[in-house]
């Protein structure tokens, strides 16, 4: 007897339909996983006849039963399939009527008892099933309520494979989910209040331009000057997750399977930061069957790259294009997958090897032909990418040893809020939600510039030798100092602050 399961596939963010199709006939008792399944699906077999047997069922006996993962072409990776292979087995033996999952989509891991466990990317399917006329869904109990995020869409939570069975034979309905999660975006909880680093105020107003037009920063200065700390103080004046952004977020999470337990919703901002010896796939993302990397994990949030210099500059170039694109495509022999990478680049490094290159109070001890082979692991088409270049000074003794705090970080973002507000209300009906993700056409419509803007545009374009994209950046950094501000216009201050943030901190 033949019986065919519908279930999926999950290829880089997107779910693919799965028809999993289960014969069972005469021959010589075997058990045959075919179209093109990975080590993980082929050891299938042995999950399933324990975990029938363990429910209290019959595993056919002295048959072949032939198990064919359609289409057979596109290759299946994970334990997902346990669940659908042992109700078809189920279906094609004649222990469940054959008709009981039409209409329905089937995944899960099933333990050697029977019990169902997790499976990654289930928003993904739960998309899929909400665009197909086929809308029920049988998942892990566990996952149910990352389903049911999306509408129109039925979720059974299934926590045993008996327990399915009895709900599809009649005799104990199982009742679907019905949990309501109400979206709280929350601030994060960064290590540090903006109010206890004391000094630095010219880099702390540089963060808040960042934060207020989600623009790259990059920090430079000598050892123990305040940068990570700073970085790692940026999240809590970010603003909040809008649910759009949030959705985007948990579905990029749930295909890399790092949702954290009992959150089937993400409600703060990422925020990233992969040590330097991290190689190209964990920061960029790929491997044989790829996955997102550490800038589609900051989508919507923070990627804070310490010690920039240090990462392999290879790495380092293939930033580029996700930084220009807000996407990373990366491509096999078997296809192409695309990845969201729209996050806000921080990065931190020292002038020099030793750290003190520049430094008024300590001598540096590095050659000069050494500082320019340090220098020279960043390349100038990636520095000009980066919005605001920010040179960090060591904090004085009167600074650091005040006992009265500084801003606090509710304070900063509160005005980062305002300006990301009047920067939605600007942009409504672009699908763009900050300053810095206009193009060229938002540029010249929403940063216009007066007369004497205009006159000091054209002597920073000559005296500074901008690029034609650093003349963008610029603006876009100009018009989220005016958001800052409150000002519908952009002006010649504004203007003035944004040319201060340009690149000057790596020449020597």
């Amino acid at each position: 007897m033949l019986a065919r399961i519908n279930s999926a596939a999950v290829i880089g963010l997107e779910a693919q339909p799965i028809e999993v199709e289960v014969d069972v006939g005469m021959g010589m008792a075997s058990l045959t996983i075919v179209g093109l399944p990975d080590a993980a699906v082929r050891e299938s077999a042995e999950r399933v006849r324990s975990a029938i047997r363990n429910s209290g069922f019959g595993f056919p006996a002295n048959l072949r039963i032939t198990v064919n993962l359609a289409p057979a072409d596109l290759r299946k990776e994970g334990p997902t399939y346990d669940l659908p292979i042992a109700l078809g087995i189920l279906i094609a033996s004649g222990q469940l009527p054959g008709e009981a999952l039409d209409g329905a989509w089937v995944l899960g891991e099933l333990a050697l008892d029977g019990t169902v466990r997790h499976a990654r990317g289930v928003l993904a399917v739960a998309d899929m099933a909400r665009h197909s006329p086929a809308r029920t869904l049988y998942l892990p109990a566990s996952d149910a309520p990352e389903a049911a995020l999306l509408p129109d869409v039925t979720v059974y939570p299934v926590n045993t494979l008996k327990d399915l069975v009895q709900h599809l034979r009649g005799r104990e309905p199982m009742a679907p989910y019905t949990g309501q999660i109400t979206f709280a975006p929350q601030l994060a909880h960064p290590p540090v209040d903006f109010a206890e680093i004391q000094g630095q105020e010219h880099a702390k107003r540089a963060l808040e331009i960042a934060a207020a037009g989600g623009h790259n920063l990059l920090m430079s200065g000598p050892p123990g000057a305040g940068k990570t700390l700073m970085a790692r103080a940026l999240p809590g004046i970010l603003p909040l997750l809008t649910l759009e952004e949030a959705l985007e977020v948990t579905r990029i999470y749930s295909v890399a399977d790092m949702l954290p337990p009992d959150t089937p919703l993400m409600t703060e901002r990422p925020f990233r930061a992969p040590h330097h010896t991290t190689s190209s796939a964990g920061l960029i993302g790929g491997g044989h069957w790829p996955r997102p990397g550490e800038i589609s994990l900051a989508h919507r949030g923070v990627l804070f790259l310490d010690e920039l210099p240090e990462f392999n500059s290879k790495i380092l170039e293939m930033l580029r294009q996700p930084m220009e694109d807000k996407v990373v495509t990366i491509s096999r022999a078997q296809g192409s997958l695309t990845f969201p990478a729209n996050f806000m680049l921080i990065a931190a490094m020292n002038p020099c090897p030793c750290g003190y290159y520049g430094d008024p109070e300590r001598a540096c001890t590095c050659p000069m032909g050494l500082i320019q082979r340090y220098r020279k692991r960043i390349s100038g088409p990636l520095l000009d990418r980066i919005d605001l270049h920010l040179e960090v000074p060591r904090v004085p003794y009167e600074k650091l040893s005040r006992t009265t705090p500084g801003e606090p970080s509710a304070t900063i973002r509160a005005r980062v809020e305002t300006a990301r507000q009047r920067q939605r209300e600007r942009l409504s009906g672009t699908g763009i939600l900050c300053n810095a993700d206009m193009g060229p056409a938002e540029v010249r419509r929403f940063c216009v510039l007066g007369r004497e803007g205009q006159e000091l545009m054209r002597a920073a374009m000559r005296q500074m030798q901008l690029s034609a994209r650093g003349y963008h950046r610029v603006l876009k950094v100009a018009r989220t100092i005016a958001d800052l501000d409150g000002s519908a216009d952009i002006r010649p201050q504004h203007l003035a602050e944004a040319l201060q943030y340009r690149n000057r901190t790596l020449e020597l």
